[in-house]
């Protein structure tokens, strides 16, 4: 009986691997499909858009399979609230900014800095020191980090760090910020209910956050037609880039944890940077596969279980 049950929890976690292991490669995609949406829309309207379908999709899912969404607590509400603000609205909006200033692949590297930011917020938030082989992980990860920034010109970073750390690199580490509360709250908000609803809630409210800003921007102006193959990037954001991952990212966070699951975006960086160099036909410079395998190493190290 006890192999029996043994077996069926190591086949659910190998599923469940494979899963968040699609998520990277899911999410290493958005990279190359924001980079083509920036070309023609605005961050804000982009991140809208995206949200837009992907809500209505979410909220046919949570219908199918769970019967509509349900009603939430004051404490879920406000914890709703700050996962759509934080992963939806915020983390979009620096996202899309940033692949306006920067190539798809090198974007797609600062999301390595995840896995990192989530332990070592995660031990703050739970007063713990961090072992030493996630310290020692931290440190090779920022090697590689300044390795990839600098262009593999670290003097040259030190010198002149305007050059090398530009607008787009700052809309990335703000990114990594949102996607951290997001990882950690939605540990919170999952102890009662499930990571569809959840996923659905936030994407809802985060195209709320969204749609409120349009307005902010200026005056309201009809949208030009996109093209066919913004279009498509539009749609792979929205199912392929959210609705899938998100509700699988968020099964990880409820059975492994924030931080073992944030181990997967791990991945993230070495998809984005194979894609954007076979779909976009972006360069893959020496120092952005020595600094993304330092980051990789670090970032493993890191979160190691």
């Amino acid at each position: 009986m006890s192999q029996t049950l043994s077996y069926s929890i190591a086949s659910h976690n190998a599923l469940l691997y494979v899963r968040l292991s699609m998520v990277a490669f899911l999410w290493g995609g958005t990279f190359v499909a924001g980079r083509m949406v920036s070309t023609e829309m605005s961050p804000l309207v982009a991140a809208t858009a995206r949200f837009g379908l992907a809500s209505l999709a979410l909220l046919y899912l949570v219908w199918k399979k769970e019967g509509g969404l349900p009603r939430l607590t004051w404490r879920q509400s406000v914890l709703m609230g700050l996962l759509g603000l934080s992963g939806v609205c915020l983390y979009n909006l620096f996202f899309f900014a940033a692949l306006t200033e920067m190539p798809a692949s090198r974007t797609a590297l600062f999301v390595a800095f995840n896995p990192i930011a989530v332990a070592l917020a995660g031990g703050l938030v739970a007063r713990r020191f961090l072992p030493i082989g996630q310290a020692v992980g931290i440190c090779v990860a920022l090697v590689g980090a300044v390795i990839v920034i600098s262009g593999g010109d670290i003097a040259g970073l030190m010198s002149d760090a305007r050059q090398s750390f530009g607008r787009g690199e700052l809309f990335m580490l703000a990114a990594v910020g949102s996607w951290v509360c997001y990882t950690l709250l939605g540990g919170k908000a999952l102890g009662s209910i499930t990571p569809l609803a959840a996923t659905t809630w936030a994407a809802l409210i985060g195209f709320i956050f969204l749609a409120l800003g349009l307005p902010l921007t200026g005056p309201v102006q009809l949208p030009q037609i996109p093209t066919f193959t913004c279009t498509l990037a539009i749609i792979y954001l929205a199912i392929g880039g959210t609705v899938v991952p998100f509700v699988w990212y968020y099964r990880g966070v409820r059975t492994l944890g924030p931080e073992r699951t944030a181990v997967f975006t791990n991945l993230v960086p070495v998809f984005g940077v194979a894609l954007g160099a076979a779909v976009l036909q972006e360069p893959v410079e020496a120092s952005m596969l020595l600094g993304g395998t330092l980051v990789i190493a670090g970032v493993s190290l890191t979160n190691r279980v």
